[in-house]
């Protein structure tokens, strides 16, 4: 079974590069939603339960690090991974202080948020016996 994945982004073109990015490897994960914002993605995540959240930081209404707070709330197991241009140290503790699994910082390829994703999801790295 692929991992059901949120993706959250304000730019349109970065969900669109994260969705291409998942859906080319190898049927391991499934774009179950997208979310422009941090209010959408809390809505989203309750609607859809997704195994993984890939989240922006900067975002419109509520940033991703609150939202991030908001969605351990309602589950305090999610997996929810930062993808943010703003890569400064204080932004990287504070989003993992607020229950990320993990930071990628944009511009990233597709071998780091795949190389990400396998060490914080059981199932996803590459010899998994996940499909």
């Amino acid at each position: 079974m692929p991992i059901r994945v949120l993706v959250v982004d304000d730019a349109m073109f970065m969900r669109s590069m994260i969705k291409d990015i998942l859906v080319n490897a190898g049927g391991r994960y499934e774009i179950v939603g997208e979310a422009s914002n941090g209010r959408e993605a809390i809505a989203r995540f309750r609607e859809l339960n997704p195994q993984l959240v890939t989240m922006d930081i900067v975002m419109p209404q509520l940033d991703g690090i609150e939202a991030t707070r908001e969605i351990l709330k309602v589950d305090p197991a999610a997996v929810i991974v930062m993808c943010s241009a703003m890569g400064q140290e204080a932004l990287v503790v504070e989003s993992i202080s607020a229950g990320a699994k993990d930071f990628i910082v944009k511009p990233f390829t597709s071998e780091r948020v795949l190389q990400v994703l396998a060490k914080i999801l059981p199932g996803a790295g590459r010899g998994s016996a996940a499909p």
